[in-house]
């Protein structure tokens, strides 16, 4: 892990301070365009974490995220030379979506560099909102990459996702919302990547609450740039937290988040999607991983039962006052929704994924969904492979899905096929 700056016009100026003055002023100029999100109260979490629980809806923002408040204070705040001159950005898509529709509001020329695999949804969102469209390169570092050549060749502005002063006011605006619709609230969780969301709360909200950054145990920047006092960066693996996938920490957020003394925590992909499925499934609500690490907070530790839920956090929360749990965003592509849906069901028990092999003769399939059937669980789908190693020239391997009602009727089913005889295998 190598100390760098991250990104900021002059890395050897002095890191600026982000103060609740400022996310006042930034209120004040989005106050006319943007939504004051509802919190909503959720007996499903609250009963996890054993105090009361409120969710921060920021997922039905305008855009689909807390990254527009952001973007909006950001290019309010230019020069009238600098808005002629447009501005460009990077991002796979909540900050994208955000400078472009901030861009089109302010009238401002907007141009965002996306990867080449970025989700369809998104950049048709993003064209949407009027930004031109670039994609390109395998990652979100080869956008910013092209979008600070273009900055450079063209003289727009490069609009960072977090590591600017206004940037962190604007989001921060999310902050100064909850005290006042949660007044005693006691402790904020909230989702966290580059740390503009983390440290504009931090910064918003009285020193008595405790604010909890939350981030992928895959992209986990903070642990190690709040050990080494300064951004540094870190490998990232690939995590369907993707809005939250940041390998270095801003340095405007870091210093921010430093004087405050704010702990960051962070959750496993099991985690992730099984927040994500008790979002939709007990409080109704479509949230993407990466806006639901706050939610995972709350379940970690239970992909295995019995369940642990607030243990994972420790001492870190005072269960005598409520609880908020921000949800980020809510910009998932379907396709990936499904897969995150049943990765959840997985982690939670309700789900088996079973290989068994069978003589290759009629009626011996029946005889094997008869006995699942039998258990009374639900098979979804079913899969033949006659070829391959181990397998005899009348044998075949059944790959089947089934849907459970949790660990111990999973674990029912599964002994239940191998006492019939079968050799079944989980995959």
């Amino acid at each position: 892990m190598t100390p760098v700056p991250s990104g900021r016009a002059d890395p050897c100026a002095p890191v600026p301070a982000v103060t609740r003055e400022d996310v006042e002023r930034a209120r004040l100029t989005i106050a006319d365009a943007l939504h004051r999100t509802p919190v909503l109260s959720s007996e499903a979490f609250s009963g996890l974490a054993g105090t009361h629980v409120e969710l921060k809806a920021e997922h039905l923002q305008r855009t689909g995220s807390f990254k527009v408040r952001g973007a909006l204070v950001r290019l309010a705040n230019l020069t009238p030379q600098e808005r002629a001159r447009g501005v460009v950005a990077a991002s796979a898509g909540n900050h994208a979506q955000g400078v472009a529709w901030a861009a089109r509001r302010l009238g401002i020329d907007a141009e965002v560099h996306m990867p080449a695999d970025a989700s369809l949804p998104k950049v048709d969102a993003t064209r949407g909102y009027g930004a031109g469209v670039v994609l390109g390169g395998l990652s979100v570092e080869d956008a910013v990459a092209r979008a600070r050549e273009v900055a450079e060749r063209e003289g727009r502005t490069f609009i960072h996702p977090y590591d600017h002063p206004d940037v962190v006011a604007g989001q921060g605006t999310i902050g100064l919302e909850i005290v006042e619709q949660v007044p005693d609230v006691g402790t904020i969780l909230v989702p966290t990547g580059g740390g503009g969301l983390l440290a504009g709360i931090a910064a918003a909200v009285p020193d008595h609450v405790r604010v909890i950054g939350v981030q992928a145990e895959r992209a986990a920047c903070y642990p190690p740039a709040l050990a080494a006092g300064e951004p540094v960066v870190v490998a990232t693996e690939r995590t369907m937290a993707d809005g939250i996938a940041v390998g270095i920490a801003g340095a405007v957020p870091l210093s921010v988040v430093r004087a405050r003394h704010v702990p960051v925590v962070t959750v496993t992909e099991d985690s992730l999607s099984r927040a994500v499925l008790s979002l939709a499934e007990r409080a109704k609500q479509v949230v993407e991983p990466a806006g639901a690490a706050g939610a995972a907070a709350l379940v970690q530790g239970a992909a295995s039962p019995p369940h642990q839920g607030i243990d994972a956090l420790g001492e870190l929360i005072d269960p005598s006052r409520p609880l908020v749990v921000v949800l980020s965003g809510g910009n998932v592509d379907p396709i990936v929704l499904r897969k995150v849906f049943r990765h959840g069901m997985s982690a939670a028990g309700r789900y088996l994924h079973l290989r068994c092999h069978l003589t290759d003769r009629p009626g011996h399939l029946a005889r094997l969904l008869g006995v699942i059937a039998e258990t009374g669980a639900d098979v979804v789908t079913v899969g033949h492979v006659r070829t391959g190693s181990g397998l005899g020239v009348d044998e075949t391997a059944v790959d089947i899905e089934v849907v459970t009602k949790g660990w111990e009727h999973s674990g029912e089913v599964l002994s239940r096929i191998r006492e019939a005889g079968y050799d079944a295998a989980e995959r």
